[in-house]
């Protein structure tokens, strides 16, 4: 009785094979889901996603710009009413949630802008130099090179402070006073020939007011001012300078980037980061 139940079974086995080679294959539509069998065991086929759709179902996606300019370009053409923008002063960016949930109506947020602000060469020379002290040379050659971003003394006027510098390089520095003006006067000794020479001063401004962009794409310049300092030791003269309380000065830039977005783009700004 068990041999023959067996035979049939197999019997129905090869009957069912015959049967399904005997099927004409379909082609699948794009946009389903399937569930074929292929060896006895079922098979899901999933055609949703939108690698099989002409047009994606919903903007995803996270774009970078640079400026305001296209920030606002970019939230005029793919904003709604329920958009967000955040800024987060720590990162330095202001991101916008383009589908963000809107009331009691939930929303995918995965289609952002975000604008991601980086430091001008201006700003990243001055900084990155910020207390370090240079040799007279060193110091007289980053005065030149970058003497486009100070506002006050005049451009004309600390180039002749930075030919001054490199002019009194072979003497001996032995100390240094503040004139009532504000300019700090040094006084050294020319050496010729390893016997004393003649005396003399070097006078070099006790600040100097900066005007420069701190991001790129900036359309005015941030003022700040940076303080002269300078260090005697054997007859050496290492010169410096202090910038007077940058954070503050890259705080107000910030904020005037995001009174801008919110400006250009008619849009309240949230403090913080999306989640």
């Amino acid at each position: 009785m068990s041999t023959n139940l067996s035979l049939d079974n197999e019997v129905i086995a090869d009957v069912a094979e015959l049967v399904l080679n005997a099927v004409e294959p379909n082609q699948l539509e794009p946009g389903g889901y399937y569930v074929v069998v292929a060896g006895g065991q079922p098979h899901r086929i999933d055609l949703t996603g939108p690698e099989f759709q002409d047009l994606p179902k919903r903007k995803a996606g996270t774009t970078t710009v640079r400026d305001v300019a296209s920030f606002a370009s970019y939230w005029g053409k793919h904003s709604v009413a329920a958009s967000e923008v955040y800024a987060d002063r720590d990162r330095l960016t202001v991101t916008a949630v383009l589908d963000a949930h809107g009331g009691t109506t939930p929303n995918w947020g995965g289609h952002r802008l975000v604008l991601a602000l980086k430091h001008s060469s201006a700003w990243t020379a001055w900084k990155g130099a910020d207390g370090r002290e240079m040799t007279q040379a060193a110091f007289a050659e980053f005065l030149e090179d970058n003497r486009a971003d100070i506002s006050r003394p005049t451009a004309a006027a600390m180039l002749e402070v930075a030919q001054s510098i490199q002019a009194v390089s072979k003497v001996d520095f032995a100390s240094g006073f503040r004139l009532v003006d504000g300019q700090r006067r040094l006084t050294y000794t020319e050496t010729i020939d390893a016997k004393a020479g003649q005396r003399g001063e070097l006078a070099i401004p006790a600040e100097i007011v900066l005007r420069l962009p701190v991001f790129n794409g900036a359309t005015v310049g941030d003022e700040l001012t940076a303080r002269f300092r300078h260090r005697i030791a054997d007859g050496q003269l290492r010169l410096s300078y202090r910038l007077d309380r940058p954070d503050d000065v890259v705080d107000a830039a910030f904020e005037g980037v995001v009174s801008e977005v919110a400006e250009q783009c008619a849009a309240t700004v949230l403090r913080g980061t999306p989640a």
